[in-house]
């Protein structure tokens, strides 16, 4: 049940075993009655021993792997969090939401919209909610109230009561806080109100990485499992849940419990292997970083070039890499306690579970830190979807987040909404042979111009058109790049121009062709 395997850019695909868990007996689940615990990860990339990552100590998401399907090819529609979570909870692509940045409410543009939750609430569900689902910045205070059946859980509830809450959301290393909590007061006594003091103690006092020898629940995502386990473990068995669990690592700050730190020796962690702009790529492409920049720790270390983009002492580039690696553990450690809780309350035969990432990352590459590209390590995200009724398997076909919103559907015998731009993934899971010229679109604004990127098994083709009055013009074309992961995993070269391409291009241009029709000018 497993497609041909391509190379993925920086790390190897596994072979993905069959070997169950024990008192696993698939196919013997009605597809009726099932809970799903949907399982969403901020900033989470591939660097995950599931997926061929040699250094990642992940053994709770690997074991979730290897009793579902691992989708080895997953991307999402747009590379940062709020138009990439309205994206896949709508189950409508960027340009049908109207959702491209940070501060549009997902119902200001569609009042209307039936979510993924929702969709489920109407449907005889319980849907329950605790930390990060949508982007906040996305919907009301409740989270999306049309979204929950029950209200949306509060993981402050469940901090560990031993310890002070962590310092504006993140921070408990005792001098980081110590400088905080004396500037704010310096400042509230300049008569400077609670958010501005806030704010401009942030524009002092703000490390991109901490580690401190504290528990799991001293930080925001141990209270989120432990919120989440709980209503789990005593929630009423007899109905039908959609449980939504949303971690927040490894975003930035990099703030995770020593424990997590000292699985990795720095020394040993490598950098990205190729650090500056794609030959011939067109400046469209990339940032200058600002995410990672707004860290006060980062601006006097970071310069920029032409070829190189942003330049990072190797020493911070590594300190940041090995907190990416220890925040990934600490969310792996959370997921275990969600599958054990599962188990413990009889209901892990009966649960759907989605794990996914809201997007990718990038570690240097390309002189790119954080996401808001449309390169692969921004793109690509881990999806693995557990079906009690099928087999584990791994598929390489490339795949859309859209796709995540109908095959739950299916998956617990739900008509999707006809609307969807998504389609069912369980024919794939089943071991289906996927469809001629499949690939999966992402896109990305920059300014006056959209760029629209195709990835199929080999390639990835981004187009970047006019984009006016956030209306997309298809046929003004600013620039094109064509990358070749077969031979170039690292898109040191953008072959666009290259005539040895031509065949390869003109495929992808098909591609592209396909997409306007189905989803810009239909």
């Amino acid at each position: 049940m497993t497609h041909a395997i391509t190379k993925l850019p920086l790390y190897t695909v596994p072979v993905v075993t069959l070997s169950l868990l024990p008192g696993i007996s698939f196919g013997s689940q009605p597809r009726e009655g099932r809970n799903i615990l949907f399982i969403a990860v901020d900033d989470l990339k591939p660097l995950l021993g599931a997926y061929g990552d040699p250094r990642a100590v992940t053994p709770n998401i690997d074991r979730l792997a290897r009793r579902g399907t691992l989708f080895t090819h997953a991307y999402c529609q747009q590379a940062v969090s709020g138009p990439s979570r309205a994206s896949l909870l709508t189950g409508l692509c960027p340009d049908r939401t109207g959702v491209w940045d940070l501060k549009t409410l997902i119902r200001s543009v569609h009042p209307d919209a039936t979510t993924l939750p929702q969709h489920l609430r109407n449907n005889g569900y319980e849907t329950y909610g605790i930390g990060k689902i949508y982007d906040p910045r996305s919907v009301d205070k409740m989270q999306d109230q049309a979204s929950w059946s029950l209200p949306y859980a509060s993981f402050e509830a469940y901090y560990n009561p031993e310890y002070d809450q962590p310092l504006y959301s993140y921070y408990q290393l005792p001098e980081t806080r110590e400088s905080m909590i004396r500037l704010e007061k310096e400042l509230l006594a300049q008569g400077l109100k609670p958010a501005a003091a806030r704010n401009a103690v942030l524009e002092k006092i703000k490390p991109s990485t901490e580690c401190v020898d504290l528990p799991d629940d001293a930080y925001p995502d141990g209270a989120i499992a432990n919120g989440a386990v709980e209503f789990i473990e005593h929630c009423d068995k007899s109905k039908r849940y959609f449980w939504a669990v949303g971690f927040k690592r490894p975003h930035l700050p990099f703030c995770a419990p020593k424990k997590y730190w000292d699985l990795y020796d720095r020394a040993e962690i490598p950098l990205a292997t190729f650090r500056r702009k794609a030959q011939d790529s067109p400046q469209l492409a990339y940032h200058n970083c600002g995410e990672l920049v707004s860290y006060t720790d980062i601006p006097a270390l970071i310069t920029f070039s032409d070829i190189d983009n942003a330049i990072l002492d190797d020493d911070k580039a590594r300190e940041l890499i090995h907190g990416y690696y220890a925040a990934v553990s600490y969310v792996d450690a959370q997921v275990g306690r969600l599958l054990d809780a599962l188990g413990r309350s009889g209901q892990l035969d009966n649960t759907v579970i989605v794990f996914w990432g809201d997007h990718g990352w990038h570690l240097g590459d390309h002189g790119l830190w954080n996401k808001h590209t449309n390169f692969e390590q921004a793109t690509h995200a881990p999806l693995i979807i557990c079906d009690p009724s099928l087999e584990p398997s791994t598929v390489t076909t490339p795949v859309e987040f859209l796709d995540i919103f109908p095959t739950l559907c299916e998956a617990v015998s739900i008509a999707a909404p006809e609307h969807l731009d998504g389609k069912s993934l369980l024919g794939l899971m089943r071991g289906a042979e996927p469809s001629v010229n499949t690939y999966a679109a992402s896109q990305f604004p920059r300014g006056k111009v959209m760029g629209y990127t195709l990835r199929n098994e080999r390639y990835r083709y981004t187009v970047w058109v006019d984009w006016k009055n956030r209306t997309t013009d298809p046929e003004t074309i600013v620039a094109e790049e064509l990358y070749d992961y077969k031979k170039d995993p690292d898109e040191t070269r953008n072959l666009v121009k290259d005539k040895s391409y031509a065949a390869a291009l003109q495929q992808m241009r098909a591609c592209w062709n396909d997409y306007k029709n189905k989803r810009i000018n239909k």
